[in-house]
């Protein structure tokens, strides 16, 4: 059978090009340069980056010539470490942002705690791990978010990240056995599972149905065994090109194309790989991964 065309989208996101976490990757590439070698690599959507307009009208006038949409963009909470209502008031404004924008979905990562953003703290051994309190203030606020996004029949999906407090399969698990599944879904994504020991087809056999959103990131191995070796920062490891697109790297995404099928997944499948642009060229790499999704995908 394989998946159908017409029940998936493909998309890439613009941090290959343009790095929001580290300026000084891709901070001289425009966003018209961004878009322009999107499309030429042959993909139909995008996530957000930070050179991207945020009036829908100007971005849908941007975006719409070149045949793009808007896949999701990615949002921070904060219910482990701040007022939820900070996190609340935020959400509401980038929800109708997206929903302007036509997407479906919302991508949010607790952020709280998070040492993914901190270029000198070493991602291995001061990873943030969660208490009970964190745990039960984080599910109440995502059941608040996932009441939010349905007012306009849009859904959340939860970003495991590595270096937050949600980052392992285990972790993953809980935070699924902790919330309703009619107000918060799952991102699966496929470099962030792998990096933290976790295996995609079993989040797939485990929570198929909550999987909404899916992010295809590919891992260079030998970068990845020195990141654990000598504790490397979450941004040093992908300066040093832990991240690659998905084909040229150590995960084989033929059999996760067989699992999405196998689910009957309808949705984004977003190419995402954060590197030094002027290392890995991004059109360059854009194709790359358009030639292989089509020799998995069969489109």
């Amino acid at each position: 059978m394989g998946i159908r065309r017409e029940d998936i989208k493909l998309a890439i996101a613009p941090i290959a090009w343009t790095n929001d976490d580290m300026p000084e990757l891709g901070g001289d590439i425009p966003f018209e340069q961004c878009i322009d070698e999107m499309a030429e690599a042959g993909f139909e959507g995008s996530e957000v980056g930070n050179k991207f307009p945020r009036d829908p009208m100007v971005l849908k006038k941007a975006l719409e010539p070149r045949g793009l949409q808007i896949a999701s963009a990615w949002f921070s909470s904060y219910f482990t470490t701040k007022d939820p209502e900070e996190t609340i008031a935020a959400f509401i404004k980038h929800r109708d942002f997206l929903h302007a924008m036509g997407a479906k979905v919302i991508v949010v990562s607790e952020s709280g705690k998070s040492v993914q953003g901190l270029m000198d703290t070493p991602l291995h051994s001061q990873k943030p791990i969660f208490s009970d309190e964190d745990w039960g203030k984080l599910v109440k606020g995502l059941h608040e978010l996932g009441k939010l996004a349905a007012e306009k029949d849009m859904k959340i999906v939860f970003h495991h990240h590595m270096g937050t407090g949600v980052q392992t399969y285990e972790e993953v698990r809980r935070l699924m056995e902790s919330t309703d599944p009619d107000l918060v879904y799952l991102l699966l994504d496929t470099g962030h599972l792998v990096f933290a020991g976790g295996d995609p087809l079993q989040m797939l056999k485990d929570y198929g149905s909550r999987i909404k959103h899916v992010h295809f990131k590919d891992l260079r191995e030998d970068v990845m065994k020195r990141s654990f070796q000598e504790d490397w920062s979450f941004l040093y490891s992908v300066k040093q090109g832990v991240f690659t697109v998905p084909g040229d790297g150590m995960i084989d995404f033929k059999p996760i194309a067989k699992a999405l099928d196998d689910i009957n997944y309808k949705g984004w499948i977003v190419v995402e790989a954060e590197q030094d642009p002027k290392i890995a060229p991004p059109l360059e790499y854009a194709k790359k991964a358009r030639a292989y999704l089509k020799e998995i995908l069969g489109f």
